[in-house]
Parts: structure tokens; C-alpha cells; sequence
């Protein structure tokens, strides 16, 4: 087989994989940095062709006219893994819906509702041997490609390539495009005094020689910064972060005590600035793997000191965590967080780990003004969405102290998160308890 010639024949134009898409058809695009940008920044110019097309989605890194401009919306409606800004604007105007799932699941349970009709996602170019990479992601790439219909991928040179089930044959793959634009990035966080402080308290329930799951945000910034004096850590993450390289450059991951795939790094994808993509480019200390292996609460758990750090919007006091909505608005999704922090507790040694400040400001509908409120409370908002439920909570964490959860009673929880509220709501908190009869 000649590789080349099989490249030329499968190479068509963005015009031509357009007149690819029917009436009805349901099209997957990858992860953040995976999508098929130059097919997305163009689709909304076949509206008057096409009718009812779904394009399925998780962290959209531009915000395509598809989906933005309500005009194209009875020939196009998004359904998202996970929300963005623009997605909860979008939210608004009906174009938008959100696919409740656990990251682990996402692949299957889709295509179990509705089979992939198109998938159009982007790789590194193809190596002498006919091998292309998926390049920053196999979160659900890698197993849409084997359940949809007809595959697309932009053959981008910018990306980098990337090692485990990112390989994939030319002989798997329907139709290329080849296209020349930089990977989107992802600004850099920098952390609050107050995440600085929960990332001190943080550091102190890490052990040397623990395995890391870690997101991003200010507060996860704030943890990798915290931990460059750990020794042997090592990394087995949903998402891989600018935090980890930082981490890996400052000597605190080895990955020598990792009990399942030791001296590798595994995530499911990558989402960061250029240093990041240039670290993992061409780089056999990580492999990027399939979300539904990775993200499996049952493979988490035989990483020993397993811990899984998590974010919440907020926690009621018996530790019901809403981490994706604020009542009833989608927020974000429920990403891997339920995955995570059970297959940490299933680990030997492991701990799973949720952070929040202890306040947030909030705007007052009626009067426009700002307002203070706690993010720990005695219920959550009306519509709030449980992604994780009280039975999976571990460790809380604000920029007060730590609150053990695994085991303690809802009387033991109230006033253990009490304790760790901002000092001024601590007597409504408890008054709240009491009236509540929470204990």
C-alpha cells in the first residue's frame, strides 16, 4: 500500500466535506483544541441547504457563527458536554442544549442514543509508516471515529504530535483537509491570594509519591504551584495542565511510584499555552489515552495515593456539591468530577479533594448591585444541579482549613463545614442547621 497516494486520494477540500453534511445528520466534533476549526468557522455558509443538524460538542474554543447567530438555528442546534461562555449565551436563544453524562461514559452513551453520522475532529500530519496523531486528545475521539459513519480530520502541521490511542492509521480514516492555523490556547490563571491559601491547605493532605488528578483554573494553579517540593508525584489526569510541566521542570513528578503505568504520564487530553504544547510535542513520557479508560472510577482506583483535586460553585452543609450550575443555568457539565474523586476513594492511601473559596459575589437582579453571599449553605439553589453527591465527598477545602468528611456524620459534616465558611456567615449557617433540623 503507498501511504502517499492513499493520502491524496482521501484529501478533499472544507467545500467538499461540507457537501458531505445531509439534513438530520449528527456531527461529533473533538475536545477544546481537537475540533475541526476551519470546517466550524464555515458551517453556518451550507444553512440553506441543510436543516435540523446536531453538532455535538464539549468546551468549544471559538465561538463559531453555527451557533451563535440564532438566525441558522432551524438548520443547526448544539448539544454540549460542557459549556462555555458563549455556549450559555447561546443557552438563551435555544441553539444550545446540554448533554448530562460522566466523562468516562460520553462516547458511549451518546452514540448508544443517537450513532455518529459525521466525525471532524484534527491531527498531525501522517508519518512515513501511514500513522496520524490525534494530537492534544482522545477524551472521545478515538471511539467516535470507530462508530461514526464517515470521518473527517484537518491535517494540521501546527499540532503536536502525541503518543497512545492518539495514534491512528490513514486506512481508519474516511476523508483529510489539510489546514495551517496555531493551536487555541488557553490564558494562564493566575491565583488569588485566597486560591493561593487553599492551595497551601492543599499541598499539606498531598504525600509524596501520590498520583495527581488536577484541572485548571486559578485554584488549580494555585495546588501545582504548591506542590513543586513534593517528591515523585505522579500524574494520572483527565485533563494534562501548564501546572504539570511546571511541576515536572521543578522536580516534583517522576512518576516513579505510580502503581499503574509507572515512569508515563496518562491523561485523556490537553489544554494549555504554548509551553504546554511544546512540552508534550514528540514527548514518550505521556500518553494520552481513551476517556472511557482513564476516566473509569474502577482503573482510578488501582493508582495507589490516588488524588483527585476538584473545583465546586457550591456545597450544602451535608456535602452535596453542585459544581456545573448556578440553579437552574447550566453553568460548565459535570465533566470527570464524579469519575475522579470515587476512583480516588477507591485507591489505597487515595483522597479526593474539593476546593472553593468560602464566598462569591453575586449581581441582585432587581437592583443591579453586588453582593457578598457563601458558597457553603444550608441548601442549594432551586434547580441546582448534584454532581457530586454527598455520599462521594472526601476532603472540602476553602482559604479556612480543611473539612474531613469521609465517614463523619451530617451533625460531624455541619460543623466541620461551618468551620471552614467565611466568619461572617457562620452564625446564619448554624441557625440555619438548627431551624433545618440538619444534623
Amino acid at each position: 500500500m503507498n501511504m502517499k497516494n492513499l493520502y491524496n486520494n482521501k484529501t478533499i477540500t472544507v467545500n467538499e466535506a461540507l457537501d458531505l453534511i445531509k439534513s438530520g445528520d449528527e456531527i461529533v466534533t473533538g475536545l477544546a483544541v481537537s475540533e475541526a476549526r476551519a470546517m466550524l468557522s464555515r458551517l453556518h455558509e451550507i444553512h440553506e441547504k441543510v436543516k435540523d443538524v446536531t453538532v455535538v460538542t464539549c468546551l468549544p474554543m471559538k465561538d463559531y457563527a453555527y451557533f451563535v447567530d440564532k438566525e441558522y438555528r432551524e438548520s443547526f442546534k448544539m448539544a454540549g458536554w460542557f459549556y462555555t461562555a458563549t455556549m450559555r449565551k447561546a443557552h438563551k436563544e435555544r441553539t444550545v442544549s446540554l448533554i448530562p453524562t460522566h466523562l468516562h461514559s460520553a462516547a458511549k452513551k451518546r452514540s448508544d442514543y443517537n450513532k455518529p453520522d459525521i466525525y471532524i475532529g484534527v491531527a498531525s500530519p501522517m508519518d512515513q509508516h501511514g500513522y496520524l496523531s490525534l494530537s492534544l486528545g482522545t477524551t472521545y475521539e478515538r471511539e467516535t471515529i470507530k462508530r461514526a459513519k464517515t470521518s473527517i480530520l484537518e491535517i494540521n502541521p501546527n499540532m503536536p504530535r502525541t503518543f497512545g490511542d492518539t495514534t491512528i492509521h490513514i486506512s481508519e480514516i474516511d476523508y483529510m483537509i489539510e489546514v495551517d492555523y496555531q493551536p487555541s490556547e488557553l490564558p494562564v490563571v493566575e491565583p488569588t491570594e485566597k486560591e493561593i491559601k487553599i492551595g497551601r491547605h492543599i499541598a499539606e493532605l498531598v504525600e509524596d509519591g501520590s498520583t495527581l488528578q488536577l484541572g485548571i483554573g486559578g485554584i488549580p494553579n494555585a495546588v501545582a504551584a504548591s506542590l513543586k517540593n513534593k517528591k515523585d508525584i505522579g500524574i494520572h489526569t483527565e485533563m494534562f495542565t501548564d501546572g504539570m510541566v511546571d511541576m515536572y521542570r521543578a522536580g516534583a513528578i517522576t512518576n516513579r511510584k505510580k502503581t499503574l503505568m509507572p515512569d508515563k504520564m496518562v491523561a485523556t487530553f490537553a489544554l494549555g499555552s504554548k509551553k504546554l504544547y511544546d512540552f508534550i510535542d514528540d514527548n514518550p513520557g505521556i500518553v494520552f489515552l481513551n476517556g472511557s479508560w482513564v476516566n473509569d472510577p474502577c482503573v482510578i482506583g488501582k493508582n495507589y495515593k490516588m488524588v483527585s483535586i476538584n473545583t465546586t460553585i457550591e456545597i450544602d452543609l451535608t456535602g452535596q456539591c453542585c459544581s456545573e450550575s448556578i440553579g437552574h443555568r447550566q453553568f460548565s457539565g459535570t465533566g470527570g468530577q464524579s469519575d475522579t474523586a470515587v476512583g480516588a476513594q477507591r485507591s489505597i492511601g487515595g483522597k479526593s479533594i474539593i476546593a472553593l473559596t468560602s464566598t462569591a459575589m453575586v449581581k441582585n437582579n432587581s437592583s443591579g448591585e453586588r453582593k457578598e453571599v457563601s458558597k457553603i449553605v444550608n441548601a442549594l439553589r432551586s434547580g441546582a444541579a448534584v454532581t457530586l453527591s454527598r455520599n462521594d465527598v472526601d476532603y472540602v477545602v476553602t482559604e479556612y482549613g480543611v473539612a474531613a468528611l469521609r465517614g463523619a456524620s451530617i451533625r460531624e459534616r455541619v460543623e466541620r463545614l461551618i468551620n471552614i465558611a467565611h466568619p461572617k456567615f457562620r452564625d446564619h449557617l448554624k441557625n440555619e442547621a438548627e431551624r433545618l433540623l440538619i444534623w
